[in-house]
């Protein structure tokens, strides 16, 4: 399960910021995954509550949001979201597509609690 060594960046991410703002703990944090990216949403989340006791993320609220397969055919010039992982044109029927979506695995934004600074 590679979502294990992504949430293990993650954290060491996550804990190179806190120390950066000198934040007390992380509150929350939002990743995208892409329907291609070949991470699975809820392992990820799995691998991410498994690893963050013990961290400056132990309570964060962990956010995924699945980014869609989006693609952009050169033939009829339109861009488009699909549920289905194929390149066909649902509007002309073309395959002289293009990926321009849904590839990507981002971590979006971290909310970070810092102590108020007199």
């Amino acid at each position: 399960m590679h979502e294990f060594s992504i949430v293990q960046s993650l954290l060491e991410l996550l804990e190179e910021e806190a120390t950066k703002y000198k934040a007390k703990r992380i509150a929350r944090i939002e990743v995208v995954v892409g329907a291609l990216s070949g991470v699975e949403p809820h392992l990820l989340e799995f691998a991410f509550n498994t690893f963050k006791e013990g961290t400056v993320a132990e309570g964060a609220e962990f956010l995924v949001r699945v980014e869609k397969l989006k693609v952009w055919c050169k033939d009829c010039e339109k861009e488009y979201e699909k549920e289905e992982l194929n390149m066909l044109c649902p509007i002309c029927g073309s395959l002289n597509t293009q990926i321009i979506g849904g590839q990507e695995l981002l971590l979006k934004s971290i909310e970070l609690e810092c102590p108020d600074e007199a």
